[in-house]
């Protein structure tokens, strides 16, 4: 009899154990571990990344209340062996189970690439690369990648002049290859859907819209005269005069001396493919990756009979038929300019 009151008791006492271990177990699984917090907190783990250089993250991220039971977890499961490199985002009140179930399966959070309008190589590189795990080198080696500018039938003086202006979403770790051929390839689409009809009324290739559109963009300041400036320049295309367009000498001059400034008389007679006052027609590549509204305008130009145009010193600018009126605006607006700098002057001294 007492021989099965101890047994009885021993079993009473070993469940007893069995039901605490698997309670505390399921705490310790179950139980919210991160701070109370609004939306979602966001942490990247490098490729190569050790298990507690995982937790740090966690932790200074503002993800990871307890440390210690998530370390529990992970080695109990082996789960912390098994986590993926990544850009992750939890919201407040997961457990370390939820935790660790989306870093071992590697369920990723996009990040969002922006690839800003009007701009060169090397800007777009470091804007793209900001929240990327690849550098602005990787960007630039893409855009500089002939086998890649190939594939999308072009070179690599023209493949940036496809950087469609977009925000766009990726993996962390997507490569920059994998970004420039997704930015490309948006690009093409949305000259099929809406640019090649107009290109292919005015006998324009895809190329040659996206260098006129770049001319446009660092042109026109106000949207809405992009198409009439486009007019302008098709005008001039149409009866064989130069395109005189001053955007292709600040192209220059980025180029020689890394930054625009005001150009000078001199900057005009400047020799080079780019230069639109010595060479007719379009200039051989685009000048920037121009934005979706001058590339509509570059295939659906205002139809007028302008030939000239001078800006008004407001962001706007002064059309003009002939020469002669022309003159006359550039010259209100160069005296615009001078009292504008003498103000200036006067008002620094």
């Amino acid at each position: 009899m007492r021989r099965k009151v101890l047994i009885a008791q021993i079993v009473l006492v070993l469940t007893a154990g069995s039901m605490a271990l698997l309670g505390a177990a399921t705490w310790i699984a179950v139980r919210p571990n991160t701070p109370d917090f609004e939306g979602s907190r966001t942490v990247r783990i490098p490729p190569g990344s050790e298990f507690e250089a995982v937790v740090d993250s966690l932790h200074a991220n503002g993800i990871l209340r307890r440390a210690g039971t998530f370390r529990l977890m992970a080695r109990a499961t082996g789960w912390g062996d098994q986590i993926k490199a990544g850009h992750y985002a939890f919201p407040a009140r997961v457990s370390n189970h939820d935790m660790l179930s989306v870093l071992r399966r590697g369920l990723q959070e996009p990040v969002r690439l922006t690839i800003p309008p009007g701009a060169r190589p090397e800007v777009a590189a470091a804007v793209a690369a900001r929240n990327m795990f690849f550098s602005p080198e990787d960007f630039s080696a893409a855009l500089a990648d002939t086998q890649l500018a190939a594939a999308f039938r072009t070179d690599t003086a023209g493949l940036f002049g496809y950087m469609f202006p977009e925000t766009y979403h990726f993996y962390w770790l997507s490569s920059a290859e994998r970004a420039v051929r997704t930015i490309t390839e948006t690009f093409d689409a949305f000259f099929e859907r809406e640019l090649r009809a107009g290109a292919d009324s005015l006998g324009l290739s895809k190329r040659d819209v996206a260098t006129l559109a770049s001319i446009i963009e660092w042109e026109a300041l106000q949207a809405e005269e992009k198409p009439m400036i486009a007019g302008v320049y098709h005008n001039r295309l149409r009866i064989g005069m130069k395109l005189d367009a001053d955007p292709t000498i600040q192209y220059i001059i980025l180029q020689q001396e890394g930054s625009k400034r005001r150009l000078l008389y001199s900057d005009y007679r400047i020799p080079h493919p780019f230069n639109t006052y010595l060479h007719g027609g379009l200039p051989p590549a685009p000048l920037n990756n121009p934005s979706a509204s001058s590339l509509r305008a570059a295939v659906a130009p205002a139809r007028h009979d302008f030939l000239y145009f001078v800006a008004t010193g407001d962001g706007a600018h002064h059309f003009s038929r002939t020469l002669t009126e022309h003159l006359r605006a550039a010259r209100r607006y160069h005296a615009l300019m001078r009292q504008r700098r003498a103000e200036q002057v006067e008002g620094e001294g």
